[in-house]
């Protein structure tokens, strides 16, 4: 079976560079035909077999939900299991509570099961160096759920007086979810962007779980729109492979720090990031493809470049990759963002990849939404052991989110270069201003 994929891939290339290293601006004229090989396809299908097993899962638990007696209430709402021996206890009496955090399991897996199965194609490639890099995320996510988040364990347990919560909740928050999952699929910011000011300003529940709420949601997003964006070639498999490293161990080292830090500093540090994050795009609101970009040593060492179908220029675009050393950098910055808030940071992740390393805003958005899975992944596993993700609420987010995220999947491929950053751009101002408002007490809801 091996040799069988083997021959296949010799054949069809791996999304993301090209294997033998050439330049792809020497094809700009006549791109070659890019087939969707086994690569794209196997991960494509591992996200949506992930996305859609989880989905049916949460919704048998929310089914069994009116057959026990207490009704969705603010006390139901703070008892749900946060530990391995909790939610096993939980499933053996059918619990929906418990039923509902195994599909909330089961959709924080999609993007560790991704990264193993990303393993298996760079060895049928016979790629050594992404079989190690990839090896290396895979090591670091199941050192942060088995590991990291184990030790933390119940620290935020107290955290639950004076929250209000009805059957209305839940609904409303699931229609919302859907908004923020289209715009979070299109700009590549995983739908946490709004799903955090959502949660505090308007259903006024405590931030931790607002964030543990939204890491589902960035889960969600990454999961239920990167098939199509990996199978569309839009995705660069490589930069976003290489580039998981440091979100991935920024993502563990900002989980931490969220355990130790005020709300409304929380608030306003979310904010100001934000608005900061914006600055860049206001210079390049005009531009379509960057121009002028060549790989540096280590783009072309790894192999970064690459081409993308972009259908509204009705042609296949090449594009080279350059401070590839920065952009590392600041993925760092973007995984510690992430654990901290729980946002996905893909503001940081689009700014890396589109101001920093040059690439086309349609690559930076969709291998943004590819990693940004990933990096939640990394933190979701602390957040779920000190009990800051309620099934009750991270469920309608889930859902919610996935909905969107599919149709805004369908939506990119349309959507002009300079009309995505503009919505970006929009998004971004608008969530900052909110943030900074209610940090410091003036917050319009």
């Amino acid at each position: 079976m091996i040799q069988h994929l083997r021959s296949f891939f010799s054949a069809h290339h791996v999304s993301g560079g090209d294997q033998q290293g050439s330049d792809p601006s020497e094809h700009q004229q006549e791109p070659a035909p890019y087939p969707y090989g086994w690569a794209t396809a196997l991960i494509g299908w591992v996200l949506q077999g992930g996305v859609l097993i989880s989905a049916a899962v949460m919704l048998i638990g929310i089914i069994l939900l009116p057959t026990r007696p207490g009704g969705l209430t603010s006390e139901r709402l703070l008892v749900f299991p946060f530990t391995w021996s909790a939610l096993v206890a939980s499933l053996a009496q059918w619990h929906p509570q418990g039923v509902i955090t195994l599909g909330l399991l089961l959709l924080i897996a999609t993007p560790v099961l991704r990264v193993a199965v990303s393993i298996v194609t760079f060895v049928v490639k016979r790629d050594r160096t992404y079989v190690v890099i990839t090896c290396l995320v895979l090591a670091i996510l199941l050192f942060s759920i088995f590991g990291v988040g184990t030790w933390s364990s119940g620290q935020h347990a107290a955290l639950t007086g004076g929250i209000q919560f009805s059957a209305l909740a839940p609904v409303l928050i699931f229609l919302a979810s859907i908004a923020a999952g289209l715009l979070g699929s299109l700009v590549g910011l995983g739908g946490g962007v709004l799903i955090v000011p959502l949660l505090i300003l308007v259903f006024k529940l405590p931030v931790v779980f607002a964030i543990g709420a939204s890491i589902i949601s960035v889960i969600a997003t990454s999961s239920g729109a990167a098939a199509a964006y990996v199978r569309d070639r839009l995705t660069n498999l490589r930069i976003g492979m290489f580039l998981e490293i440091a979100t991935t161990i920024g993502a563990i080292s900002g989980a931490f720090l969220a355990g130790v830090l005020a709300s409304n500093l929380l608030n306003i540090i979310f904010g100001v990031i934000l608005l900061l994050s914006a600055a860049p795009l206001v210079v390049e609101i005009g531009e379509d493809t960057p121009q002028g970009v060549k790989n540096d040593h280590l783009a072309t060492w790894l192999h970064l470049s690459s081409t993308y179908p972009d259908q509204k220029l009705g042609k296949d675009v090449a594009y080279q990759v350059t401070r590839t050393p920065w952009g590392l950098a600041m993925m760092y910055v973007a995984g510690l963002i992430s654990g901290l808030l729980g946002i996905g940071s893909g503001t940081f992740k689009v700014i890396a990849l589109d101001s920093l390393m040059r690439l086309p805003i349609k690559v930076s958005t969709t291998t943004s939404n590819f990693m940004i899975g990933v990096t939640a992944a990394a933190s979701a596993g602390i957040y779920f052991l000190r009990g800051d993700i309620p099934p009750l609420v991270a469920a309608p987010v889930a859902l919610g989110i996935l909905v969107g995220a599919l149709v805004g999947a369908r939506l990119l491929a349309s959507i002009s270069n300079k009309l995505l950053r503009l919505i970006f751009l929009l998004v971004l101002l608008v969530s900052a201003i909110e943030m900074i408002l209610h940090g410091v007490g003036w917050g319009a809801f």
